[in-house]
């Protein structure tokens, strides 16, 4: 491990020089530098939510310690030094091979030990219904058994820290109150939920709503529904996918300002097709699917979403431009809120851990955010 090394770039909030002085992977120092160089310094990116990657599939039951490994190396070249791999609905004998691979890999090499901070089971307790299931495979769907979850965290070695479920399946109460007993987080999502199950939840124990917006039904009624009562929930964070095709701007800023920044988290929920060249492809889930020039993944030949297909580093700018946010604000919900879930201090602060980012921020090119070089536990990271 590098001892002691010096980091420099402009701060995102003041557009000021700083130095931040490194040592055996924590920050010791942080200081001002009218000498630094233009780019800016940012703490690593945080994503709740990925599903894959550039070809690479946590979902297709086909899971090696090669594609973590590679899965890993492209995320951090994305800007990403921590993240939950996230498993969606599916049999549990595939949820055990999954996180057997996921364990064992992480206990054998160091990037993907420390850029892996826990696991999230997007499922299998979702709603059964067309529409707040999204993708998810019907067949799969099954009410929550703590007797399963711990044969999750048996095969992870106790890496299961989110869980995502519909809080009308039966026994999903008692489920919400015996997994946040034990830490893990619980999120609202794919769900059907009455207002009154919705805040049921969250007394519970359930803190987050995951990709607000999405996974649920077309059409609601004006009022109530349980969009509006996530939102007016303050015990519930929320999570959103800012990628300009799963939320308009509109809805995209009016939800921000009911949670508040504080209460807002930006995921990539990335697919598999993320990252590859437009065009069209066969999916373990959606069967035949489109990848559009700008990252939009539908079903081919629909206006459906298929899962998203950019990266968080992407989703920065777009929110930026889709709320009117700063760059430090932006960053923020990528970086310090989503790391208050998964216990990592993202913050260029005196005694933070030493997960860094550095960057150029292209506005010709729309607010383009060019990773130019990623530090995690201290160490500069190579990259292809």
């Amino acid at each position: 491990m590098t001892a002691v090394q010096q980091i420099t770039g402009r701060d995102p909030l003041t557009g000021e020089g700083i130095c931040l002085t490194v040592k055996y992977g924590v920050i010791i120092d942080v200081r001002p530098d009218a000498d630094s160089e233009n780019s800016y310094l940012s703490p690593g990116l945080i994503d709740l939510q990925v599903n894959g990657y550039c070809g690479l599939d946590l979902n297709d039951g086909q899971l090696t310690s090669e594609k973590v490994v590679a899965l890993c190396k492209k995320l951090v070249s994305l800007g990403v030094t921590g993240f939950l791999p996230t498993l969606i609905t599916g049999p549990e004998s595939q949820y055990i091979d999954a996180l057997t691979v996921i364990r064992q890999t992480r206990e054998e090499h160091w990037l993907v030990h420390n850029m892996i901070v826990g696991v999230h089971m997007e499922g299998p307790s979702i709603s059964p219904i067309d529409g707040p299931r999204g993708a998810h495979p019907l067949e799969h769907v099954r009410a929550p058994s703590l007797k399963e979850f711990d044969g999750w965290q048996a095969a992870s070695g106790g890496l299961v820290a989110m869980v995502t479920i519909a809080p009308e399946q039966p026994g999903a109460l008692d489920y919400i109150r015996a997994l946040s007993g034990r830490g893990v987080h619980l999120a609202i999502g794919h769900t059907a939920a009455t207002v009154g199950q919705i805040h049921a939840a969250a007394e519970a124990g359930a803190s987050l709503s995951t990709h607000l917006g999405n996974g649920v039904a077309n059409t609601l009624p004006r009022h109530p529904n349980l969009l509006w009562a996530q939102l007016a929930d303050d015990r519930l964070t929320a999570s959103f996918i800012a990628d300009r095709h799963h939320l308009t701007s509109d809805t995209f800023t009016a939800m921000l300002r009911s949670k508040s920044l504080k209460k807002t988290i930006l995921v990539s929920d990335s697919v598999a097709l993320a990252g590859m060249p437009a065009g069209r492809y066969s999916s373990p889930i959606g069967k035949d699917v489109e990848v559009g020039k700008d990252g939009r993944v539908v079903l081919y030949g629909t206006p459906y979403l298929a899962g998203a297909g950019l990266p968080l580093a992407a989703n920065v700018p777009i929110a930026m431009h889709m709320a009117g946010l700063t760059l430090a604000e932006a960053l923020m919900l990528a970086t310090h809120n989503p790391g208050r879930f998964v216990d990592r201090s993202q913050d260029l602060t005196k005694g933070a851990r030493a997960d860094i980012l550095r960057f150029n921020l292209h506005a010709e090119a729309g607010g383009q955010l060019e990773v130019v070089d990623v530090w995690v536990a201290g160490e500069k990271v190579a990259y292809d």
